[in-house]
């Protein structure tokens, strides 16, 4: 494998002055050489002139976050991260990398997820380069490829969780979003360790059911919710009875045998978990009657 490594280019300012001051001297030699008839002199100093054009194209500019990789007929000779102007051999070839932070949001996949329900999901994924040579030689188009990744990744990711946590303690798409996110982001640095790439940060960004079944599913979730709901509802129900019946006996404010007890827990009941207000119904009678 290709790794980066840095290369010390000269410095651009310094190589300026080297250059014009060569330059000047190799202009005056050929204009005093044509006024004096020397034919050999002016010719070396034209040759020399189109040499010293040629060393002029060797500068070359890094911009903060950058990195420009060097290579030489083909062999890669190092990476220059230093921001500035800098001179290399003019027959080096530099390409320049963007090493800043950049993200992108993938298409929305439509995929089945754990329990075989058709889904649609996206993520963002936060990403930087932080090795050119391997960016630049391992893979053919790293950003294209990052993009390919990360949406294999996201499927792979889809199709192992189910949306809804069906069993207590189950890994859900919808309701571990800290924990599918760390995933999905090792999952992608995975695939892309060959590239020269770190990804920073991926989260889901569109989570759904697919619509040809998101009504169905919305039916589900509310009758799950109605049903959590009636139970809160029931136990604390419950409890209010025991409370009541506890009180009433320790405080003797009546003496109530066993049917008297059921018929008095079942009218609380009824009131405590009706969905209407309840209408009283004064008994001037027994129950024994």
């Amino acid at each position: 494998m290709i790794r980066e490594k840095l290369i010390q280019a000269s410095s651009g300012l310094a190589m300026i002055a080297v250059l014009f001051l060569f330059t000047t001297g190799d202009i005056a030699a050929l204009v005093i050489s044509a006024r004096a008839g020397m034919a050999l002199w002016a010719i070396a100093a034209v040759l020399g002139l189109v040499i010293l054009l040629l060393l002029w194209a060797g500068f070359f500019v890094v911009e903060p976050n950058f990195g420009a990789v060097v290579t030489l007929f083909g062999q890669y000779q190092g990476t220059e991260r230093r921001p500035g102007l800098w001179w290399t051999n003019p027959f080096m070839t530099k390409r320049k990398v963007s090493m800043r932070v950049r993200n992108f949001e993938s298409s929305k996949l439509k995929v089945n997820d754990h329990d075989g329900n058709p889904i649609e999901i996206a993520a963002v994924v936060v990403w930087r380069v932080v090795d050119t040579a391997e960016a630049m030689f391992q893979v053919d188009n790293y950003d294209n490829f990052l993009h390919v990744q990360s949406e294999a990744a996201l499927r792979n990711l889809a199709t192992s969780h189910p949306y809804d946590a069906h069993v207590e303690g189950e890994v859900s798409l919808r309701s571990h979003t800290a924990e599918i996110a760390e995933k999905l982001k090792h999952e992608i640095q995975d695939r892309l360790s060959k590239a020269g790439v770190q990804v920073l940060e991926s989260r889901i960004s569109h989570l759904a059911y697919a619509p040809e079944i998101a009504s169905a599913m919305l039916q589900r979730q509310q009758a799950s919710a109605v049903v959590a709901a009636r139970s809160r509802i029931v136990e604390g129900a419950v409890g209010m009875v025991e409370m009541a019946l506890a009180e009433l006996s320790k405080k003797g404010v009546v003496q109530l045998d066993e049917e008297r007890k059921a018929a008095m827990v079942s009218n609380l009941l009824v009131v405590l978990c009706s969905n209407s207000h309840t209408q009283p119904v004064v008994n001037t009678g027994t129950l024994y009657s």
